[in-house]
């Protein structure tokens, strides 16, 4: 048995309660949902607009840019803001709302056959049929940058919080695995978005404008509900610590300029991306998640066009059934990571989950296959292996570098360490959806034929396969060289326990 494998059990005033991880787990459950309405529905401005992939490409990465750029400076504002509610709660409660607002805002697009929208003359359909373009391009890219900063405001405290509910090593995976836990109920729902948006009640596939825009005010009630829910009914634990910290603070200083912030923020960045431990976890991070983003358009129209030879609406529904059972089985991996992670040790379990779904991706070469639709189910469930590992693990092992960090710089910077985090992932997001667009088109797609060409469809499936099974294995490689164990971890908590007695 190695060193990682002997446990010290949770202490009782370490434990987060059940409620508190399950209504802590709301929060990611609405993460989820948004963040794969945000996904999914792009594809309606495609299918319902006839919006070129190149510029929904760019729609969906020019906004994500601006949105990367605003979290460390939102996770900064969070560290360092003191109330009678916390540093994070006033934020996740008024960031949910305005975040759910402005997302049903966004989607509310005029069909081609509108002529004004909200008093404003439309300009008339050319005979390309693309006479709208440049106004549906500019109204979503203006709201979608709007939406992206109430959507900060929300999560980047909320993902800061997750991090200091609890100080006890094993107990931070717990509280991750049941926040993945929960956000792994919306892949119930969330895979039958596209079939929602196309639903006869909206006029079937001719009415799925219509169908997004009621589809975004469902998903900005959800966000509304776990939001504000986290924000009245969550504790800050280094509340009281933080705001004697504070104190006397002030007695030294009535009053930090502007500039004096400005700076103290930049040294913070610097010293955050300079932290090892983190950017090997960033970079773990972002090749897992941004290697699945990069084709997830691909994932979804090879089903339409191979498996279902562009049968739009029996597509939607294998798509539909793919997530719902990958679902299914994401709550029994949630149990499996947290019970791997206690006993194999974090590392270990994110490797054996990790190489699972590399197994998965390479699958879809055999599975995805006409004579056989149904078989397109199998891939998902390994594949969710991948995801069933990076959320609950990667947040514990954050939560660990919080400490380590605190260690050397004498500050909690939950908020700078999430929004950082993030921040690679989002920009890598953006760099992904506005490469897989440009991507989809040099494999020769084209929304506007019936079906597509063999050497499209070769081209299609060759990158849904091949993309993320070799970032994934990157990430096993960068993964062997982390070396924050339970004992090191533990060894720095009991270093800041005297400190803070001496204090």
């Amino acid at each position: 048995m190695t060193k990682e494998n002997r446990h010290n059990k949770t202490a009782a005033s370490d434990a987060v309660s059940i409620s508190r991880k399950l209504i802590y787990g709301l929060g990611s459950f609405a993460n989820n949902v948004l963040g794969a309405a945000t996904g999914t529905m792009t594809i309606a401005l495609n299918l319902g607009l006839g919006m070129d992939p190149g510029k929904i490409g760019l729609l969906g990465a020019i906004p994500r840019v601006s949105d990367a750029l605003t979290d460390p400076v939102m996770g900064y504002i969070s560290d360092q803001t003191r109330t009678r509610w916390g540093r994070r709660r006033p934020y996740i409660f008024f960031g949910s709302i305005f975040c759910a607002i402005l997302f049903s805002l966004l989607w509310m697009l005029p069909e081609k056959t509108d002529t004004t929208f909200f008093f404003i003359n439309l300009p008339e359909i050319g005979a390309d049929g693309h006479g709208r373009d440049a106004f549906y391009f500019w109204y979503f890219l203006v709201a979608s940058i709007l939406f992206y900063v109430a959507y900060t405001v929300w999560v980047t405290p909320w993902v800061a919080l997750g991090y200091e509910l609890t100080p006890d090593y094993h107990e931070r995976t717990r509280v991750m695995g049941y926040a993945s836990f929960c956000g792994n109920l919306s892949y119930l729902v969330t895979p039958w978005f596209l079939w929602f948006m196309q639903h006869e009640r909206f006029g079937g596939e001719a009415g799925i404008m219509r169908g997004a825009a009621w589809l975004a005010f469902l998903v900005g009630l959800v966000v509304v509900f776990c939001g504000v829910l986290c924000a009245i009914f969550l504790k800050e634990p280094f509340a009281k610590g933080m705001e004697k910290k504070a104190a006397m603070k002030a007695e030294n200083r009535t009053r930090v300029s502007l500039k004096e912030s400005t700076v103290d923020f930049f040294r913070g960045f610097g010293i955050t991306l300079r932290f090892k431990p983190f950017l090997k976890l960033c970079a773990i991070a972002f090749l897992i998640f941004n290697g699945f983003m990069l084709i997830a358009a691909f994932t979804t129209y090879v089903i339409i066009y191979y498996v279902c030879a562009g049968d739009k609406v029996a597509g939607g529904r294998i798509t539909g059934l793919q997530g719902t059972i990958s679902g299914i089985f994401a709550f029994l991996l949630v149990i499996i990571v947290t019970k791997l992670g206690t006993h194999l040790g974090k590392k270990r379990a994110f490797i054996i989950t990790t190489a699972i779904s590399v197994v998965g991706y390479l699958s879809k070469w055999w599975f995805f296959t006409p004579a056989h639709p149904m078989l397109a189910l199998v891939p998902g469930v390994l594949i969710a292996f991948g995801f069933g590992g990076l959320f609950p693990l990667i947040g514990s092992m954050i939560a660990d570098v919080c400490d380590l960090d605190e260690l050397s710089t004498h500050q909690r910077r939950e908020g700078m360490f999430g929004s950082i985090f993030w921040w690679v992932i989002k920009v890598g997001m953006a760099a992904a959806l506005a490469a897989g667009g440009f991507m989809l088109n040099a494999t020769g797609f084209d929304v506007e034929l019936p079906a597509q060409s063999e050497q499209t469809i070769f081209w299609m499936r060759l990158c849904d396969v091949l993309v993320p099974a070799a970032t994934s294995g990157m990430a096993i490689w960068i993964l062997t060289r982390y070396r924050i164990t339970e004992e090191r971890a533990r060894a720095v908590r009991a270093e800041l326990e005297a400190r803070k007695a001496e204090a």
